[in-house]
């Protein structure tokens, strides 16, 4: 019964939050699907990463947001619909609605079929931003999720290498806790400038951080 009551506790606690978070009113307001769009926002905003004319590779994309700001600000004047000046590309394993202008492709990143589909949607082109907001299904056990979270980020970073123009950038998301430092080190192999970044609209009590890395040390 003490557990059952301290989980509804939990939950009316998180409700009531993220009612009140102004992250969620702004998306709302700002017509984003998720309050995840304001920390790539920041992110941009503070590196200066993504420009018009740009081709931008969107990985674990559901359900949207992400795609949503890059697709604003590869359009004069911000317009969230309309003319495009550049080349959206979004994967993800679960269904994502449609945006105007956005190439999507559903499949498991993991499988070399689901790469090629990504690899032919760029048409021979190389990425100037590749952008991974990817998480696995967390299973409470510290070292299982660390070892999915590596996979993943790993997995974000070879296809950088062969599918990244050598100054592109690669965003991804992590999380600070068992195998955090060997993926920085990884970061710092692959590209001459690496940067943390711990945006406001990332909650405090989270363990997510976000790694940015510049300008590829040996492109593929």
């Amino acid at each position: 019964m003490k557990t059952k009551t301290k989980s509804k506790k939990v939950n009316k606690n998180w409700l009531h939050d993220h009612i009140n978070d102004p992250y969620v009113k702004a998306a709302q307001k700002d017509g984003y699907r998720a309050r995840a769009a304001y920390k790539l926002k920041e992110i941009d905003e503070q590196l200066k990463l993504i420009h018009p004319g740009h081709t931008v590779v969107d990985l674990g994309c559901a359900p949207g947001a992400w795609s949503q700001y890059v697709r604003r600000r590869l359009s004069p004047g911000g317009a969230a619909a309309g003319q495009l000046n550049g080349r959206i590309i979004s994967l993800d394993l679960l269904p994502m609605e449609p945006i105007e202008g956005v190439h999507y492709i559903q499949g498991d990143f993991r499988e070399e079929s689901v790469l090629t589909q990504l690899e032919e949607a760029m048409q021979g082109g190389k990425a100037d931003v590749v952008i991974s907001d990817m998480a696995p299904n967390l299973t409470g056990s510290a070292s299982t999720d660390a070892a999915r979270v590596a996979v993943l980020i790993e997995m974000a970073v070879d296809f950088a290498l062969h599918n990244l123009k050598p100054e592109g950038v690669l965003v991804v998301k992590l999380f600070h806790g068992s195998g955090y430092n060997e993926l920085v080190d990884l970061f710092k192999q692959t590209f001459k400038v690496v940067k943390p970044v711990k945006p406001k609209a990332s909650r405090d009590r989270s363990t997510e951080t976000f790694l940015v890395g510049v300008g590829l040390k040996s492109p593929v």
